[in-house]
Parts: C-alpha cells; sequence; structure tokens
C-alpha cells in the first residue's frame, strides 16, 4: 500500500517532509526568541560573544499603540555601573556585592531600564493608581481594609502605617500598598504580593524596618511608572536574599 513506484514510498516521503518541517520550525522559533538578550555577554571578560550569531534574526520594528516603535534584537549594552565582583575569575561565578545590593540592584534586587511612563489602560486611563482616583473599586465586607493597619517587617520592628491601597483598574485586584514611613520624598509603595495580612497588622518579611528608609520611592502621587514598578519589586523582593547577612549563606 502507498508504493507508486519501486522507490517511491509516500510513508516515507511523509516522514521526511515531517522531518524537515520539524527541523525547520525549531530553527525559527530559535531565532525568534533571540531577539532580546542577544548577543551574549562573554564571562567573565565583558566582552560581546557573538556564538551563535546564526540564530540571531533579523531586526524587526515593532510599533506600539501609543505611536512609538521598537526594535529588536538590539546591541546596545547596558552601561550601567555594577557595584559587585566576581567572586572567582572563572566563567559562571557569583557576583559579590560591594555596597548595599538593594540599593545598587544587583542580583535578585536588580531592575530593568523601563520606560519610565505609567502603564496604561485600554482607554488611556493610568492603569495602576490610588484608590481615591478609582472610587468605583472598594474592599468588600468579606476582606479586611489595610488602610490604618501597621506594616510589621522581618525583625518585628513597625516599618510604617499603611494610608491607602493601590489598585490596579484591568485586573481589578490591590497592587501595592501606600506606607507612611516617614522620612523620604514622594510616596513609598509596597508590593502587595511581597504583604501579608495578619489581623489588623500587615506583615512583610521581605525587609528589616530600618531598610524600608531607603526603599525607591515614586515622583507622582496619583501614578507609578514601569521603571519605578521594576524598582521598588526588585528593592523588596531582593530583601528575601540581601535584608541580612545570614540569609545570603547556604542552608547546609
Amino acid at each position: 500500500m502507498g508504493n507508486v513506484t519501486g522507490n517511491i514510498d509516500l510513508a516515507q516521503i511523509a516522514i521526511y517532509v515531517f522531518w524537515g518541517f520539524f527541523i525547520g520550525l525549531v530553527v525559527w522559533l530559535r531565532r525568534e526568541d533571540h531577539r532580546e538578550g542577544y548577543p551574549l555577554e562573554a564571562d567573565p571578560g565583558g566582552g560581546i560573544d557573538m556564538r551563535g550569531s546564526f540564530l540571531i534574526p533579523k531586526p524587526k520594528v515593532y510599533r506600539l499603540r501609543n505611536g512609538e516603535t521598537r526594535t529588536v534584537p538590539r546591541f546596545d549594552r547596558d552601561t550601567r555601573p555594577l557595584a559587585a565582583r566576581l567572586a572567582a575569575p572563572w566563567p559562571g561565578a557569583p557576583l559579590v556585592p560591594t555596597g548595599d545590593p538593594l540599593v545598587d540592584g544587583v542580583g535578585p534586587a536588580a531592575w530593568a531600564d523601563r520606560p519610565d511612563v505609567p502603564d496604561q489602560t485600554w482607554d488611556n486611563r493610568d492603569k495602576i493608581v490610588p484608590s481615591r482616583l478609582a472610587p468605583e473599586f472598594y474592599v468588600s465586607n468579606h476582606d479586611p481594609d489595610p488602610t490604618g493597619f501597621p506594616v510589621i517587617a522581618a525583625d518585628n520592628g513597625q516599618a510604617g502605617t499603611v494610608v491607602e491601597i493601590w489598585i490596579d483598574r484591568s485586573e481589578h485586584v490591590v497592587r501595592y500598598l501606600e506606607v507612611d514611613a516617614g522620612g523620604g520624598t514622594g510616596p513609598l509603595l509596597v508590593p502587595m504580593a511581597l504583604s501579608k495580612l495578619k489581623g489588623e497588622t500587615v506583615k512583610v518579611k521581605a525587609l528589616l524596618a530600618s531598610q524600608f528608609a531607603n526603599a525607591p520611592r515614586i515622583r507622582s502621587a496619583e501614578s507609578v511608572t514601569f521603571l519605578e514598578e521594576d524598582r521598588i519589586y526588585a528593592y523588596f523582593a531582593g530583601g528575601h536574599l540581601y535584608a541580612t547577612p545570614a540569609r545570603s549563606e547556604p542552608l547546609l
């Protein structure tokens, strides 16, 4: 069955066509996932590593909803100074912070240099705003309203008091808690995803109470930008490793 002549087998041709298609699909997918983060940076020398350049696709222009464009892949490098040193001279060696890693943005506290503009909803309103600007949202009677709750840090010290919640208009969730921690310029937002309500308190185990003073602040009291969000999450998430020296040590 399927044998057209003594030298042609339709089943064999079909499997060869499938293999060719599958190989082409894998190559195409690998080229597409090289649009960001490539070419690689050689470790530990820091030079550009062009290995795998065959898989780097041709630049493609993407049009954004605000009329701007982005071209990827991009070959410009991040030139921000790195406040860290290699623990050893071989590739893959970990970075050892040389300053305050939470402030300097090292390791898990690193942030991307994202656009310094707020995210927008489909109808061009700021997506994440304080609850006073979105009266159509409210806390359910079945859930506690954290406004006024003290914020307790990892060392059981009080870092501040919640003064308002910030909501996501698109996702209908609480994104941040605005905290009065004293000092600083601009509102201090604490990620709701890294906070836990316990009774009538908000527990934030990522940081010590004293470390809230250096947390990134936002410029506007009515919106938060992509860049500000990345820095906020980096600071608080990085505290899980850098808040105390013991957290940076191996478990065994």
